[in-house]
């Protein structure tokens, strides 16, 4: 009997690694048009909707979406944006980890986790002429 639930533990535990993994954050507010582009698709932005390294996230002109990370970091975007969600890893024993995103165009506020306030220059803010390094714990960004 105690070998079958070691059995039972260790499958539910490779069946939900890889999604874990895969898994950025989630969206938490959505108000108006919003999408992510992923792997070529559009997929519909919904409150607890994946967000996963490397999406894009898009919103129109009445769009704005919220999302927070395993990390507890959280990134709002404003109408008009693109967001990309370029590299995210994080360790939830140690709180070490990357999170690198980048704002084309829009408005970004956010709120630095776990990742930045063990190490503030693993987290930063990349956008078509500078790269924000984060060292406090609240921003705003607005790319035109």
């Amino acid at each position: 009997m105690r070998n079958s639930w070691i059995g039972v533990v260790g499958l539910l535990a490779l069946l939900s690694g890889p999604a874990l993994a895969d898994e950025a954050g989630r969206v938490k507010t959505v108000k108006g048009t919003a999408h992510i582009e992923r792997g070529g698709q559009q997929v519909a932005v919904a409150v607890g909707t994946v967000v996963e390294q490397a999406d894009r996230l898009i919103t129109g002109a009445d769009g704005a979406v919220g999302i927070t990370f395993r990390d507890n970091s959280v990134l709002s975007t404003g109408p008009n944006s693109v967001l990309e969600i370029s590299k995210f890893a994080f360790d939830t024993t140690t709180h070490e980890g990357v999170f690198e995103s980048k704002l084309e165009k829009g408005t970004l506020s956010a709120v630095s986790g776990k990742i930045a306030k063990q190490k503030p220059e693993a987290m930063r803010i990349v956008t078509p002429s500078t790269i924000l390094g984060v060292r406090g714990t609240e921003f705003y960004v607005q790319v035109k």
